[in-house]
């Protein structure tokens, strides 16, 4: 693998985790000589490890804990800090000060807004006392559905202050996405956007709202955030006219849910998945100053929607006294320069956004240095599905040389990282540049061996105090442990293919729920669109593969096709020659399909196991759930195909 980027001394005795490393050889009389014994030392000692984190970072607790971990023979039943209480909302607001913005807000239409931390605290104090008025305590859901807007922020904020329990979707979910997840978990307040503007165009979302709470019986109060105003509904703008007063901050059990994320719902209801207050509080210390080296009166912008757990993440760059970077609207409206121009303009120190973004900007061959300076840029980060080394190099050719890349994959699940970035270690081709503190995470092969430098599955094999503590209404965690402890009650299985390399970094090659299977040898679904998406003719791709009755199997390819493009035999011929030569004939499609569109959730990943049971002749009900779908009109296509495919199967 190419050597991309190496760290200087100064940054590295500058870091956040060289601090911290200093700290821990201190406090235990003990030295370390690279990042992997760092490493090694955190997942040996997870007691003292996250003790050092409490400690370093100042974790204030109102009464404290008895231990830090009770162990369980279930991993899903560990207990973290039992007997502990504190506040999340408290632990932002003591970063408040005049001399950096809390929030820098950029949509479609307007210019940047700053909003002062005296500007927020009066805000979410307004907010928090509707909240008290209205009988919200603690333990009660809130849940929104609103664009990334500062209001999203000071709701959640007015809310956790109380230890009610926050749950929010984006306004392009469909009214039976929004039922589904909101529904089951009874809240008793809902706020909401009436519009939302994306790509240039406004969204009236106002019968929608009035649809969702109509379906949900425990709503009590719907609250709009914007002008228009309604018969029974409360105004965010009149809510903003309380008395601003001293700010509530309820300690809340380090256990107690912070927020409900969802499961994406491809096949029946999403699942609410519940994380707590504490376990997200020191999970997201760590992640962010220690992994990204975030450091008070920088700016933080990672684009996101709110239904995605990277707006969670992103939120707590408040934690380490960043000031928060939000930009709402389309990344390519009205070019794939916008996002480029709010970085550069309000010189954004930590920019983040899925990998997609990033390949997108490569296909339309934007130089972005030579258009913008990023003179205050010190990371980029990417998640969402895996950067492959093109990828990689495009950022370092196109858009800053001297950038510190760093790639994360973890989840809804943790809400955080598995693996992500060290500012010790180079930054290589392809690569993860490491598994991060705390975190025991191994790639297994067939037989349960933990392997290097060979494909495995993703296991964790002792706990993280950001898992879930539960699922909600799942009597005695079934759904829980058929997520994650279906094999092994002692091990997560997450359900990626990994390797980990020679550099101890991480490769990962995608889901193994989807991994392709080519005569006993496994192939993962990244390898595929690496190779055939880098293609000019290829706008996007999906692949899955069937096990025929006969024991064989099929693997189809479906690709869209760039704008007056043709699948003739030369493209398809180009198409397996890549594949072969980039990585080996085994990757070789069976057959290579034109299709219209490539099937998404609304989170933006590729829907590959409702396509694989579609093929495979289930009923579509049983298949997909065509509200968790971006573009559910595609799916008729791929039936057709189902269908003249069927004699052949």
């Amino acid at each position: 693998m190419q050597q991309l980027w190496v760290p200087s001394d100064r940054m590295i005795k500058n870091s956040n985790l060289h601090t911290f490393q200093k700290f821990i050889e201190n406090k235990y009389n003990t030295n370390f000589d690279s990042y992997d014994d760092l490493w090694k030392w955190s997942i040996q000692h997870l007691e003292a490890f996250w003790e050092s984190i409490i400690l370093f970072f100042n974790i204030q607790f109102h009464d404290s804990y008895k231990n830090i971990i009770t162990h369980s023979d279930k991993m899903y039943e560990t207990k973290w800090l039992d007997g502990s209480t504190l506040n999340y909302a408290a632990h932002i607001f003591r970063n408040k000060n005049e001399e950096h913005p809390a929030i820098i807000y950029k949509n479609e239409h307007n210019a940047a807004i700053h909003i002062s931390w005296r500007e927020l605290e009066q805000k979410v104090s307004s907010v928090q006392q509707f909240l008290l008025q209205n009988n919200i305590q603690k333990g009660d859901r809130v849940v929104a559905y609103l664009p990334n807007a500062p209001e999203a922020v000071i709701a959640f904020l007015a809310c956790n202050g109380i230890g009610a329990i926050w749950s929010c979707c984006s306004p392009d979910f469909g009214t039976e996405s929004i039922v589904d997840r909101f529904q089951q978990i009874e809240p008793k307040l809902f706020i909401a956007s009436s519009k939302y503007n994306y790509n240039g165009k406004t969204y009236n979302k106002l019968e929608t709202i009035e649809a969702i709470a109509q379906q949900i019986p425990s709503l009590e109060n719907v609250i709009l955030i914007d002008e228009n105003k309604h018969n029974t509904f409360f105004s965010w703008e009149d809510i903003l006219k309380q008395e601003a007063k001293e700010l509530l901050f309820i300690p809340v059990e380090f256990n107690h849910p912070i927020w409900i994320l969802y499961s994406s719902g491809t096949t029946g209801k999403p699942k609410g998945i519940v994380h707590s207050t504490g376990g997200n509080l020191i999970e997201h210390y760590k992640a962010l100053a220690l992994h990204q080296d975030c450091k008070k009166g920088e700016r933080y912008l990672w684009y996101s929607t709110t239904g995605w757990m990277m707006w969670n993440y992103a939120l707590s760059s408040l934690l380490v006294g960043c000031t928060l970077c939000i930009y709402d609207g389309a990344p390519n409206y009205p070019d794939f320069y916008a996002l480029w121009e709010f970085v550069d303009q309000q010189e954004i120190n930590h920019f983040g956004v899925g990998a997609a973004f990033y390949l997108s900007c490569k296909k339309q061959e934007l130089a972005i240095r030579e258009k913008f300076p990023l003179e205050k840029l010190r990371s980029l980060g990417s998640t969402g599905s895996p950067l492959p080394a093109d990828g990689f190099e495009y950022i370092y050719n196109d858009i800053k040389k001297d950038v510190w890349l760093i790639s994360l994959s973890g989840g809804t699940d943790i809400c955080s990282a598995f693996v992500g970035g060290s500012p010790y270690l180079p930054v290589y081709s392809g690569e993860i540049q490491c598994r991060m503190l705390g975190v025991s995470a191994e790639a297994w092969n067939e037989e349960g061996m933990a392997v290097e430098q060979e494909l495995g599955e993703l296991m964790i094999t002792k706990p993280m105090p950001s898992m879930p503590v539960y699922f909600w209404n799942d009597i005695n965690n079934i759904k829980y442990k058929e997520a994650y402890f279906e094999t092994n009650d002692k091990v997560w299985r997450h359900g990626d293919w990994i390797k980990i390399t020679a550099h101890k970094g991480v490769i990962i090659f995608g889901r193994s729920d989807a991994t392709l299977n080519r005569d006993g040898v496994r192939i993962g679904t990244a390898e595929i669109y690496n190779a055939v998406e880098k293609l000019d003719e290829i706008k996007d791709s999906l692949v899955i593969c069937l096990e025929k009755n006969d024991g064989s199997y099929y693997m189809p390819l479906f690709v869209v096709l760039q704008d007056n493009e043709a699948l003739k035999d030369d493209l398809k011929t180009k198409i397996k020659n890549n594949l072969r030569n980039l990585y080996s004939p085994r990757h070789v499609p069976d057959e290579i399909i034109e299709v219209k569109d490539i099937p998404y959730t609304i989170s933006g990943k590729k829907m590959e196991m409702p396509i694989k049971k579609i093929m495979m002749g289930m009923p579509l009900e049983k298949s997909i759930s065509l509200d968790a779908m971006k573009n559910p009109q595609c799916i008729q296509e791929y039936i057709a195909i189902m269908s003249s495919k069927m004699n052949s199967m």
